[in-house]
């Protein structure tokens, strides 16, 4: 039954309560239900904290508090408001917190994006990531998990326009597909991306209900909802652990700005408006980056083994003390000898804290050796004394020459500028190759006018570790991970040291040189070792035969990878288009014309150097493109997308132009076919390859499903 049809009548009898007309009875229950929303907005609007603050500050906080609640309680016209129900045999119970008490056998409950209840606060919609609602994903026909009936509801825009019913417990019933989840499923990707929360899967539900306790990886292939998942996780802990992610915070993290303008309503439309999104090189930013290094030395400063350089660098600065530390006071003076000094130094590197810590402590311990000889005199100083003698400026003097201040951006300067100073703390690390790979070939004179590359700034935050712990996270949501080089993971896991960390991703979408290729590995490197890895491999975006040819490239870029299967319906479009080179522009503009021609927003993907071509030849013949990210509508439906910003996107049609020109376009052919594999895999419904070069090898057998000319 698709979507936007009325139901097909029901062989069973309504529920108690319905009547003759089912569909007339769920309708009243959303207008109550929306009816019951506004005003829990208008109680939230009406509060009045004038007389419980007691000052302009907690009022403050408390009246943001309010506005976001107010926010959160905005009801969104196109947005369903219960997209299930649950009849259960008995009464399950509910948590006050989610409205209720317990109910009767055969109560129902009505599953949605968040908590609605009524003037008496009974419920009227449950909050999905409430434990009631978990059956809502999880029940089936082997365990229908106390279920008489599950209903799924289809609407079109806001409206009710249908209901499909899975009678759990009854042995008649078949195990059939859900017409109006493949509806879902299928249904055209115009817009950012959307929740899935009405289509989770069992398999993606254990992943996203996961505790907060453990570190979380999964491996998806294309079209497989990692992303999603990610995202429902952190609504689900957000709601499970408000208070403590509340303190502590969250952070989704994804590759370029595109890709987080692409998924940044999915977490609001959930209710969860305070989670914030991030790109590693924003993280980092601590230095304007203006260059860009080449593969050898990207690889080299990517590098693990550069931990252990900086390391070395930033405690090279504490020295021996040369001399004894006099302090005077009034008429006496007194004397920390050299000796004494060096066993302070060497009591504080021993304590394997931080640079900027340990530098902070030493004029405290100075203090304190003065203050054992004033007391072994007679005298009775106090704590006030020894933050005076802290601060006399001979224990200062002591300071600065026995443990200098590091900036970590001028070390990292030295460390690039100057091959003495790099070989001095590189030694055994690095090869006089990889040493050479890095260095500048023309030392900066300052921090700011250094030409900086992405990777220069994440050696700058490493150092910047070591003088001083990064604040951490609460939890981490790591997308597109398998890209990220073992200095990336390593500044991603020092924001998360307290906290858990789900890391999405796909090895055979690794497009650079450094590319993961263990999860187990870059685990480590995150500091998160031994955390569950979970494999995701059916797929409900990419079209069957779609991730078929695609996944012909496997073999050659992930061996150890199952390939990924899809459980979409739709056949889906597919063709392979050979042409001659003097026509591949024309051509590809006519496949964009076939693909607008359909439902859905259309990808033009193309490799990097093909893309200033292409799109002059759009604005010649009037077919306006928007950028990557940009919100795609009814009026601008195609997007032109340079296959480095492919990644995480989708598009209901795709028109792949010249795959050779993507493979060709990376460092090596492992990184290319990558790439390409990549691009293959963001169609929802529909692919078009347009080619005049030979394709890579692995794809010139005519794939099943596709139409070749």
């Amino acid at each position: 039954m698709p979507a936007h049809a009325h139901p097909v009548p029901d062989p069973h009898a309504p529920a108690a309560g319905e009547g003759a007309d089912p569909l007339r009875s769920e309708r009243d229950h959303l207008a109550a239900s929306r009816a019951a929303l506004r005003a829990m907005r208008a109680d939230a609007e009406a509060l009045n904290i004038a007389d419980v603050t007691a000052n302009w500050v907690n009022a403050e906080v408390l009246q943001g508090e309010i506005d976001a609640r107010i926010k959160a309680l905005a009801d969104l016209a196109h947005t369903p408001l219960f997209f299930g129900r649950l009849d259960y045999l008995h009464a399950p119970g509910l948590d006050p917190s989610e409205g209720g008490a317990g109910g009767h056998g055969g109560e129902n409950f009505y599953i949605g994006r968040r908590h609605v209840h009524d003037a008496h606060g009974d419920p009227m919609v449950i909050d999905w990531r409430a434990p009631v609602s978990q059956p809502f994903y999880r029940a089936s026909k082997k365990d229908p998990m106390d279920l008489r009936m599950r209903r799924r509801f289809g609407y079109t825009g806001g409206e009710l326009t249908a209901y499909e019913d899975e009678h759990l417990s009854d042995p008649a019933e078949a195990e059939r597909t859900s017409a109006l989840l493949q509806a879902e499923i299928e249904r055209p990707r115009v817009g950012p991306m959307r929740d899935i929360v009405a289509t989770i899967q069992p398999e993606q539900d254990e992943i996203v209900r996961a505790g907060i306790g453990g570190s979380v990886c999964v491996q998806g292939a294309p079209g497989t909802g990692k992303t999603a998942v990610g995202l429902h996780r952190v609504a689900y802990l957000l709601y499970a652990h408000r208070e403590r992610l509340a303190r502590s915070g969250t952070l989704v993290i994804g590759p370029n700005d595109s890709f987080l303008r692409y998924i940044e309503q999915v977490l609001p439309a959930l209710g969860e408006l305070e989670v914030k999104q991030a790109t590693v090189d924003s993280l980092v930013g601590h230095v304007e980056v203006r260059a860009k290094d080449d593969a050898a030395a990207a690889s080299v400063k990517g590098d693990a083994r550069m931990a252990e350089v900086l390391r070395r660098a930033v405690w090279s600065h504490v020295a021996s003390p040369e001399e004894a530390c006099v302090v005077v006071r009034g008429s006496r003076r007194w004397r920390v000898p050299a000796y004494e000094l060096q066993e302070i130094v060497d009591e504080l590197r021993e304590r394997d804290i931080r640079y900027g810590a340990a530098r902070e402590a030493l004029p405290q311990r100075i203090a304190h050796a003065v203050l054992v000889r004033m007391e072994q005199a007679g005298e009775a100083p106090d704590d006030r004394v020894q933050d005076t003698v802290a601060r006399n400026v001979a224990v200062k003097a002591a300071v600065k020459a026995v443990w200098p201040p590091v900036d970590p951006a001028k070390l990292v300067l030295r460390l690039l500028g100057d091959a003495e100073f790099l070989a001095a703390h590189a030694e055994g690390l690095l090869t006089p190759e990889e040493q050479k790979a890095v260095l500048w070939a023309k030392p900066a004179r300052s921090v700011k006018s250094a030409r900086w590359s992405s990777a220069d700034a994440v050696l700058i935050d490493e150092a910047m570790d070591l003088v001083a712990r990064t604040p951490s996270l609460g939890h981490v949501v790591l997308d597109e991970a398998q890209d990220l080089s073992p200095m990336q993971y390593r500044a991603v896991g020092r924001r998360c040291t307290t906290g858990s960390v789900t890391v999405l991703g796909d090895i055979a979408q690794g497009t650079t040189p450094w590319a993961t290729d263990t999860w187990e590995e870059a685990l480590g490197h995150l500091g998160k070792p031994g955390s569950v890895v979970e494999e995701l491999t059916q797929g409900f975006r990419v079209p069957r035969e779609v991730i078929a040819y695609a996944s012909r490239l496997l073999p050659a870029i992930a061996p150890d990878l199952r390939e990924a299967t899809s459980i979409r319906e739709a056949a889906g479009d597919f063709e392979i288009r050979r042409v001659r080179p003097e026509v591949l522009d024309a051509s590809v503009l006519a496949a964009c014309h076939d693909a607008l021609g359909k439902e859905g927003s259309v990808g033009l993907i193309a490799a990097d150097a093909r893309v200033p071509g292409l799109r002059a030849a759009l604005e010649e013949a009037g077919l306006p493109c928007l950028a990557p990210g940009e919100e795609t509508s009814a009026e601008a439906r195609l997007t032109l997308v340079p296959a480095t910003l492919a990644k995480g996107l989708e598009y209901d049609y795709v028109v792949l132009d010249e795959p050779a020109a993507i493979v060709d376009g990376e460092p090596d052919e492992r990184t290319g076919l990558r790439r390409l594999y990549v691009c293959l895999t963001r169609p929802v419904s529909g692919l078009t390859v347009v080619h005049a070069a030979e394709l890579p090898e692995r794809l010139t057998a005519e794939g099943e499903g596709a139409a070749v000319r």
